[in-house]
C-alpha cells in the first residue's frame, strides 16, 4: 500500500512536469489520477472583507490548478510535516496542521510565495488512492523577494514600492480567487450543464426539467418502510381435549389401539385427580347406522369397563 504522504509527492513531481502547452485535457488527465470521481476542494481563508469559504467539485478541480498557473506561477509544490494518518474502513484521513503550499512566480517580478495553513485530505483505502475531500485552511502566507532584486533596484524608488506590494491576497492570485467567486455560480449549475450534454436539450428546458423533478422530489411524501407480515402464534390446546382426540384417532385402526388408548386414559386419569371417563368415539357405523361410541369407565378397584 502507497502512503498518502507519497501521493502528494507524486503529485507534486506531474505539476513539475507541466508544460506551456499543457491543454485541458492534460489537466483532466491530472485529476482522474490524483482525484476521485466524486471528489470536492474546499479552500478557507480570510481576506479584508470577511471570513471565505469556497469548495467546488471534480468537474471544476483541473481548472482551478491550471488558473493557479495562469496567474504567472512557473512552479507549485505542497510541503507536509508532522502530519497525522487515521485509518478507517474504506479510506485514510491525512491531517497536517503544518503544511505548505509553495508557489514561485515569474510575473510581475520573481518572488517566492509560502502559503501556511492546515491541510485536511481523505484517501480512498484502495490501489488508487485517490483524494476523496481536500481541505486547505489557510493561515498566514510570505512573500519573498532576492536580495538581489532588490540590490538592483536600490536607487530606484519606483520599482522599490512596486516590490513592498503584494502580488498575491492570503498566498492566492487574482486569477484563482476570480475563479472561486465564478465556482460560486458554476457549481448549482452543473447539474444543467450535465443534462444539456448528454440529451442536448435548450438552456431553457435544461431548466425547466431540473426544476420539475426537485419539485417532484418536494412533494412526493417520503417511502414508508415495508413491514414484515406478523405470524399468528397457534394457542395450545389443554392437555384434557389432545388426549380424547388422540384416543379418538386410534380407535379407527383396530381394536389393539383401543386397548392402547385405554391404558393411556388410565394413566391421565391416576394423575389428573376427578377424571374418572374419557369418551372415545370410532368412525365405524353402529347398527342403526349412526356412529358407535363407547367410553371406558375406572372402576374404584383399578379395574376397566367399557360402555357403549
Amino acid at each position: 500500500m502507497v502512503q498518502p504522504e507519497y501521493r502528494i509527492y507524486e503529485m507534486n513531481k506531474r505539476l513539475q512536469s507541466r508544460t506551456e502547452d499543457s491543454d485541458n485535457l492534460w489537466w483532466d488527465a491530472f485529476a482522474t489520477e490524483f482525484f476521485e470521481d466524486d471528489a470536492t476542494l474546499t479552500l478557507s481563508f480570510c481576506l479584508e472583507d470577511g471570513p471565505k469559504r469556497y469548495t467546488i467539485g471534480r468537474t471544476l478541480i483541473p481548472r482551478y490548478f491550471s488558473t493557479v498557473f495562469e496567474g504567472g506561477v512557473t512552479d507549485l509544490y505542497y510541503i507536509l510535516k508532522h502530519s497525522k494518518e487515521s485509518y478507517h474502513n474504506s479510506s485514510i484521513t491525512v491531517d497536517c496542521d503544518q503544511c505548505a503550499m509553495v508557489t514561485q512566480h515569474g510575473k510581475p517580478m520573481f518572488t517566492k510565495v509560502c502559503t501556511e495553513g492546515r491541510l485536511i485530505l481523505e484517501f480512498t483505502f484502495d490501489d488508487l488512492m485517490r483524494i476523496k475531500t481536500w481541505h486547505f485552511t489557510i493561515r498566514q502566507y510570505r512573500e519573498l523577494v532576492p536580495r538581489s532584486i532588490l540590490a538592483m533596484h536600490a536607487q530606484d524608488p519606483q520599482v522599490l514600492d512596486q516590490l513592498s506590494k503584494n502580488i498575491t491576497r492570503m498566498g492566492l492570485t487574482n486569477f484563482t480567487l476570480n475563479y472561486l467567486r465564478l465556482c460560486v455560480i458554476l457549481e448549482p449549475m452543473q447539474e444543467l450543464m450535465s443534462r444539456h450534454k448528454t440529451y442536448n436539450l435548450s438552456p431553457r428546458d435544461c431548466l425547466k426539467t431540473c426544476l420539475f423533478q426537485k419539485w417532484q422530489r418536494m412533494v412526493a411524501p417520503p417511502a414508508e418502510p415495508t413491514r414484515q407480515p406478523t405470524t399468528k402464534r397457534r394457542k395450545r390446546k389443554n392437555s384434557t381435549s389432545s388426549t380424547s382426540n388422540s384416543s379418538a384417532g386410534n380407535t379407527t385402526n383396530s381394536a389393539g389401539s383401543k386397548k392402547k388408548s385405554a391404558a393411556t386414559n388410565l394413566s391421565l386419569s391416576s394423575q389428573v385427580p376427578g377424571l374418572g371417563a374419557i369418551p372415545n368415539c370410532s368412525l365405524n357405523p353402529g347398527r342403526d347406522g349412526g356412529d358407535l361410541c363407547h367410553s371406558t369407565a375406572v372402576t374404584p378397584a383399578g379395574q376397566f369397563k367399557e360402555k357403549h
